[in-house]
């Protein structure tokens, strides 16, 4: 068996060969059984990591909307299985890029609807604007139109505009990572009339008090974010920039659903307390521990899972937003089926398991994140401590 002291050590080890600083936290029945931080969160200030540190989730940030739209959801605000234009007209005429034999590309009216659970799943064939595809690339022209229109715009003008693209295929039919979290934001603003920061606070960060938890940069967060490192070729640590960095300005309005928020460990480790306890944290209840549930479901079929599976995620599903574990032997996991997180782009990784009502964060800031590396032997420490 496993004991803390094992994290300790390798968390240790983890800086010496990856990330110039790391953190992890461990609950279990809303009572905190281990924290650690090590490293820095900026070599050249010789500034640690501590509990004060502050992280850009990147993808972590989808848990959390994918949690704030179930909230409206189970308020009977709207259903997985209505089609996104009831909310977003713009949607109505979705069309598909179809590609011929010969290679040339056509464009056709969808024969069926982009259905809200297919934005949820990230089965309504948008991806990210960066993806070398027909879609990818016309979503791209489409964002360099708003810029020049707008310059700065929120997220609901963006997902409205992305109506107009063809998608990558027949809403529902496969799986492709992408643009569907953004679209649950926009709708939780349409929906709630908050903006989605707006929600995010009433709803989750004050109920839960996770202070430095936002898309903005206040109370001097802006001092305490860890700084971004990659490793050049000769194996040395030099900062980076990060994309989303100027969306946390105060002035900033973009509001995404994919990525965006950034938070510490103990506060998203408050978060996922909330979902390890069936929803209540403090005694406060937040949301239903059975659409909790249905969150962590599998909801893609045998095509769609060929699709999402890869080595990191063996053994996993996919739910409303959230990885979630169907078989500890493909996975190789010594978890319970029925846990659920997901991973952030620099780094971040949260797990949390009904069943023993635990849960587990960990972050790092580094290009590449080497998740797999790190966040599968964090796994395998953390729940070999369970007695």
């Amino acid at each position: 068996m496993a004991d803390f002291k094992d994290l300790d050590l390798l968390l240790k080890e983890f800086v010496k060969k990856g990330p110039a600083g790391c953190a992890c936290a461990v609950a279990k029945e809303g009572k905190i059984l281990y924290e650690g931080y090590f490293g820095y969160a900026d070599l050249e200030e010789k500034r640690p990591v501590d509990a004060d540190t502050v992280f850009r989730l990147y993808s972590m940030t989808k848990v959390i909307i994918c949690t704030a739209a179930m909230i409206l959801f189970e308020r009977g605000k709207f259903l997985l299985n209505e089609p996104v234009y009831e909310y977003l007209p713009e949607y109505r005429d979705t069309q598909v890029f179809v590609t011929r034999p010969d290679g040339s590309v056509d464009v056709m009216k969808a024969k069926t609807p982009i259905l809200i659970k297919h934005a949820f799943t990230m089965s309504c064939g948008l991806p990210y604007a960066h993806v070398d595809s027909p879609t990818g690339r016309e979503m791209a022209r489409v964002m360099e139109e708003l810029r020049q229109k707008y310059g700065k715009y929120d997220i609901v003008t963006e997902a409205k505009a992305m109506g107009s693209v063809p998608v990558a295929f027949e809403p529902g039919t496969h799986w492709l990572y992408g643009y569907g979290h953004d679209i649950v934001a926009a709708l939780i603003q349409v929906i709630s009339g908050k903006t989605v920061g707006e929600f995010l606070q009433e709803e989750l960060f004050d109920p839960l008090g996770m202070e430095d938890t936002g898309y903005r940069y206040r109370n001097g967060i802006e001092k305490r974010m860890a700084a971004c490192y990659r490793r050049d070729e000769s194996g040395n640590m030099e900062k980076t920039s990060t994309f989303f960095d100027i969306y946390h300005e105060p002035d900033a309005i973009y509001e995404a659903g994919g990525a965006g928020l950034y938070s510490t460990v103990r506060d998203y480790l408050k978060f996922s307390q909330m979902l390890a306890n069936g929803g209540v944290y403090n005694g406060k209840r937040i949301i239903g521990r059975k659409t909790i549930d249905l969150m962590r479901q599998n909801h893609l079929n045998e095509v769609q899972l060929k699709e999402f599976t890869n080595s990191y995620l063996a053994g996993y599903g996919y739910g409303l937003g959230v990885r979630t574990l169907m078989s500890k032997a493909e996975g190789h996991s010594n978890g319970s089926i029925g846990e659920f997180g997901w991973t952030g782009m620099l780094g971040t990784y949260v797990s949390i398991d009904p069943e023993e009502k635990l849960s587990f964060v960990y972050m790092h800031q580094m290009i590449p994140n080497l998740e797999e590396y790190h966040h599968l032997r964090v796994r395998a420490v953390v729940n070999g401590c369970l007695e």
